[in-house]
């Protein structure tokens, strides 16, 4: 069985691929090693005895040529995944994503990373496939990514700042594999902390037809440069009001089928929606001030959320606007809420610059303490950080 097929002359490349597959992937790979791709998928599918789960388009293959091949897929047979194997570019990645493509792979990329986008791809394959031949009634099904919630019981702290620069973080580690949702739908700030202007919202993403077709859900998310996708939330605060849980949990369960990250951008508080969100979260990033209130806040909001036992299963304490002379020490903290704090984000103009400009500080290559502290953040959800065996989940932080 060919379960994956290669488009591209490059011959190294193949054997690339090859290698990849043989080292712990099951199934075959079919080559075409030529630098012409078919007009129509048939023409592809009908040289093989079985649809693949992923194509990939590899080196050597213009990329106007496979931007359009991929279109056709995505509309044809939108279960194959059909990966790009091309430079990165921010403007490549956002036709690419408007394509379908399902991942962008590097052409110097080594045997473990070939693997790991091939894995992806099989995996999306899987929930595609499901999805497609699933009764409309039938239950979601068991979700594959990480629902990543970013909590605060009290406003101001920047947490939509916390929340914008992780999934940029995190777009670098699995391009076109995040999608970041505006759940503060009243007041919500995603799109402007990341200076776009949404033709669809969260109101389109639980309509019915979205909530039944993934495809179609897609197709109300909008693209960012960074690699990511986000859907925020409506301009137009009532309409919040016609949004219930029912619709959070579905649309959660369908972006978690589909993506490897979801982040959640939670409204302050514990509301109604942010308490449904956390239920289908596997991580919840807590983002707490270095003042009393703030840190009273998270104290209390801990303890609630303990007594309805609804924590998710990892957390994370992030101490932003972080600043030593506020009187608090991270030990005072500690003890506060009872808990240790992960990550700490120092107070910085450069992060409130680029709030102000709508870039997040992880998308430009900047020197600054505060990019260290979300770089830091985005490594505890990275795959290779989190394998390794003698890793610490919480470690003492220091402010400086």
């Amino acid at each position: 069985m060919s379960r994956f097929v290669l488009i591209s002359p490059d011959a190294q490349f193949d054997q690339l691929v090859r290698a990849a597959v043989e080292g712990g992937l099951h199934g075959g790979v079919r080559s075409f090693l030529t630098t012409s791709v078919p007009t129509d998928p048939r023409q592809l599918l009908e040289s093989l005895e079985q649809a693949p789960e992923v194509l990939v388009l590899g080196p050597g293959i213009p990329v106007e040529e496979a931007l359009r091949l991929a279109t056709v897929f995505d509309v044809q047979c939108p279960e194959i995944s059909v990966v790009l194997v091309a430079d990165y570019d921010p403007e490549l990645v956002v036709l690419a994503m408007r394509a379908g493509i399902r991942d962008v792979l590097a052409p110097s990329a080594d045997i473990a990373q070939v693997a790991s986008v091939l894995d992806r791809a099989c995996q999306a394959h899987s929930a595609r496939s499901r999805h497609h031949h699933q009764p409309a009634s039938a239950e979601p099904q068991e979700k594959k990514g990480q629902v990543i919630g970013v909590f605060s019981p009290k406003g101001g702290v920047g947490k939509t700042t916390v929340a914008t620069n992780l999934a940029v973080g995190l777009g670098k580690i699995a391009p076109m594999g995040v999608v970041i949702v505006d759940l503060d739908l009243q007041f919500g700030d995603v799109a402007s902390a990341l200076s776009l202007d949404p033709e669809h919202t969260v109101m389109d993403a639980v309509s019915v037809s979205a909530s039944q077709d993934t495809l179609v859900l897609k197709a109300f998310l909008t693209v960012h440069p960074a690699g990511l996708y986000a859907l925020c939330a409506s301009k137009n605060p009532a309409d919040a009001d016609h949004v219930t849980s029912g619709h959070i949990e579905r649309l959660l369960d369908q972006l978690a089928g589909e993506f490897q990250y979801v982040i959640v951008d939670s409204a302050p508080g514990l509301t109604e929606l942010a308490l449904t969100a956390m239920e289908r979260c596997t991580d919840a990033v807590w983002v707490s001030g270095m003042d009393v209130p703030s840190v009273r806040g998270l104290r209390t909001g801990l303890d609630v959320l303990k007594q309805l036992e609804i924590l998710p299963e990892t957390r994370h304490v992030v101490l932003n606007m972080a600043d030593p002379k506020t009187g608090l020490t991270i030990g005072d903290i500690e003890t506060w809420i009872g808990a240790p704090v992960d990550v700490s984000i120092p107070r910085s103009r450069t992060v409130a610059f680029s709030t102000n400009r709508g870039i997040p500080v992880l998308q430009e290559s900047k020197s600054d303490r505060a990019v260290k502290g979300f770089a830091h953040l985005t490594r505890r959800f990275d795959p290779q950080w989190r394998a390794q065996p003698a890793r610490k989940l919480h470690r003492r932080v220091v402010v400086r």
